[in-house]
């Protein structure tokens, strides 16, 4: 069970006290409030608070108040104009306070997006759950031969069967020493301050995560996009989700101009006229280096 007892209470107390309200409200999005979307073994992700939906950027756009005699449509395309021409203020008018349940390595990767505001369960004043992210099966893999970031073949057979074992021993054995160091009912032994640092990096924490939608944007854009690791990835794509939901042509804008497009370099572009014109072009004669060929092939062969 990914949520305990106590926060499933205060989500059921929640959904069944709704309040009037006077803000913008996005249909979309009030269906995932308080409700947990599972993530990893014992991850989730869920909507605290929001404010703010497509109007809101059209608004801040046109610096003007309400929904004026514009069509939906010309919303839509001047959302579009906006992301196109990366004009970020207006989807910073739109924000979202989420909690997450996170392994540790990934929230380390994630904090490295430091346009939040982030507050983490603290290990110094309570203590951590015997819970700890364990890769299945088919995401145990080797290290890239060709890529120092990423991952290689999967596992296979008796290889895979004593990483797993690694794995689950070593984060067992960690925890059962943090419980013995720790300082309880007045006996001796370590601060949880202290205590908390023999745990792996596999082990959960938690935070609330609030952002606007700009740099949500660029967290999706880096971190849901397929050569992310698939730990982080994975959360991303359920928040994607949710601001599917929310946004509807913000995130229909997105995914076509961030998500689906490609950004070229000069010489990249010099390379695609000189295509178009009917010239055979190489890597040593495009003046790129043989990383940007290989991404530059790899768009359009």
């Amino acid at each position: 069970m990914p949520l305990t007892p106590e926060q499933l209470a205060d989500i059921d107390a929640s959904r069944q006290n709704p309040q009037p309200t006077l803000r913008a409200v996005a249909p979309g999005m009030e269906q995932h409030l308080y409700t947990a979307q599972p993530v990893l073994d014992h991850g989730f992700v869920r909507v605290i608070d929001y404010m703010g939906d497509d109007a809101a950027i059209v608004q801040a756009a046109r610096v003007s108040y309400g929904a004026g005699t514009k069509k939906a449509r010309d919303d839509s395309g001047l959302i579009r104009y906006l992301m196109r021409h990366w004009h970020s203020t207006p989807f910073e008018m739109c924000e979202i306070k989420l909690h997450v349940k996170l392994p540790v390595f990934v929230a380390r990767q994630w904090i490295r997006h430091r346009t939040a505001n982030v507050n983490e369960y603290s290990a110094r004043y309570s203590i951590l759950d015997r819970e700890f992210y364990i890769p299945a099966p088919e995401h145990l893999a080797a290290q890239s031969t060709v890529n120092n970031q990423g991952r290689g073949e999967v596992l296979q057979g008796a290889e895979a069967a004593r990483v797993l074992e690694v794995l689950k021993a070593d984060s067992a054995r960690a925890y059962d020493h943090y419980e013995e160091m720790l300082s309880q009912e007045g006996q001796a032994g370590l601060a949880r301050e202290l205590a908390r640092m023999n745990l792996p990096a596999n082990v959960y924490t938690q935070w609330y995560w609030k952002v606007d939608l700009h740099n949500l944007f660029h967290f999706l854009r880096l971190r849901a996009d397929a050569h992310a690791q698939f730990e982080i990835r994975v959360y991303a794509e359920a928040i994607a989700e949710m601001v599917k939901d929310w946004v509807p042509a913000a995130y229909g804008a997105f995914e076509d101009y961030r998500m689906g497009g490609v950004n070229l370099s000069g010489k990249a572009v010099e390379v695609l006229k000189r295509r178009l014109a009917g010239e055979t072009v190489t890597q040593e004669a495009s003046g790129m280096s043989k990383g940007e060929w290989r991404e530059f092939e790899g768009v359009f062969g």
